[in-house]
């Protein structure tokens, strides 16, 4: 959706409605949808409860985020590993969480294969270090696979497929992550 009096396509907007409703109307249930958006869009960040019920927000802004008891950490975490967790932004605009130490995590709970903890993070994937919990959020427009910015007609309702991701051609990540297990809730 491009801005007419800027000629920019703002960096936290879905599609507009008139377009996606076209969109649908012109489809004969096989032809892709989309969900793609602007790389970085949706405000990815993590809600964070501490052991004793304080809670905060960080926002995802660099291309890694590295979570532990290390002083260059992005977020110090006491009792933590130094370098606990890792959320790489990758190449296809995924956060993808590493965890290197003991916790709790939707996909791969325990050791995968040769000991990989990772999961490309959705909205609501949860995740901890230390006594902490952690939950990943972006705006359903933005996160990938969810046709049309969310669900229609609910968790079992068949979905169209949507096309293939656009190139985002300014990536600093240099790590592969294609192979990682989604799942949701």
């Amino acid at each position: 959706m491009t801005d007419p009096t800027t000629g920019t396509t703002p960096a936290h907007s879905a599609p507009a409605v008139e377009d996606q409703i076209d969109q649908l109307a012109n489809s004969d249930g096989e032809q892709p949808t989309t969900t793609h958006s602007e790389r970085g869009a949706g405000e990815p960040h993590l809600r964070i409860t501490s052991p004793d019920g304080e809670r905060g927000r960080l926002e995802l802004t660099e291309e890694r985020t590295t979570i532990g008891s290390g002083a260059e950490c992005s977020l110090v975490i006491a009792g933590a590993d130094a370098v606990h967790a890792t959320i790489v932004h990758d190449e296809r605009d995924e956060y993808v969480l590493t965890l290197h130490g003991d916790g709790l995590m939707n996909a791969n709970p325990s050791d995968g294969i040769a000991g990989d903890r990772s999961e490309i993070l959705r909205t609501g994937a949860r995740f901890t270090v230390a006594d902490w919990i952690l939950v990943f959020g972006r705006e359903e427009f933005a996160d990938h696979g969810r046709p049309f910015g969310g669900r229609e007609g609910g968790e079992l309702d068949d979905q169209p497929p949507q096309p293939a991701r656009p190139e985002y051609s300014d990536s600093d990540s240099d790590e592969q992550h294609g192979d990682l297990e989604v799942r949701d809730g």
